[in-house]
C-alpha cells in the first residue's frame, strides 16, 4: 500500500468514523476500517507526507467522510464481499466524479481534479494554513 503514517479521528462521533458503527460487516472494529480506508484513500490520491495524511483524516471527520462512509455501507449491503471491497468501490466512484465549477467558486478547489482528491487536497492546505497562524 503505503508507508503513510495513519492519523487517528479526531471525530468519532461523526464523520466517517461515526458513520461506520452502523456498519454490517460486525468482524471488524471501526477502528480497523478506519485505518484500512485512510491507507486506501492515500494510495488512490498518492499521499505520502505527514500534511497530506491529515487532509485525509480531516476529510474522513468531515460531512463529506460521512458521505463516503455511506458510501461504503451501500456498497456492503449491495453485496460487495468485506470492507476493503466497499471502500475501494467507493474510492473509485468518488475519484471518477470531477470538481465542478460551483465547488472551485465556493471552495477554492481547482475544477476538474478528481472528487476525492480534490477534497483531501483543500484539507490539507486547510489544516497546513491553520498550523500556521
Amino acid at each position: 500500500m503505503t508507508n503513510a503514517t495513519v492519523i487517528p479521528s479526531r471525530n468519532t462521533d461523526y464523520g466517517f468514523f461515526g458513520t461506520l458503527t452502523t456498519c454490517p460487516e460486525r468482524d471488524r472494529r471501526t477502528s480497523e476500517v478506519w485505518i484500512l480506508a485512510s491507507l486506501l484513500i492515500a494510495q488512490a490520491v498518492n499521499a505520502t507526507s505527514e500534511e497530506e495524511m491529515i487532509g485525509i483524516r480531516d476529510f474522513l471527520d468531515s460531512r463529506s467522510g460521512r458521505h463516503f462512509a455511506d458510501e461504503v455501507v451501500g456498497a456492503l449491503q449491495c453485496g460487495a464481499p468485506d470492507c476493503q471491497a466497499a471502500i475501494a468501490a467507493a474510492i473509485a466512484k468518488w475519484q471518477d466524479w470531477r470538481i465542478s465549477r460551483a465547488t472551485e467558486r465556493s471552495d477554492g478547489i481547482p475544477a476538474g481534479l478528481p472528487y476525492l482528491a480534490g477534497w483531501v487536497q483543500h484539507f490539507a492546505v486547510t489544516a497546513s494554513m491553520e498550523e500556521q497562524h
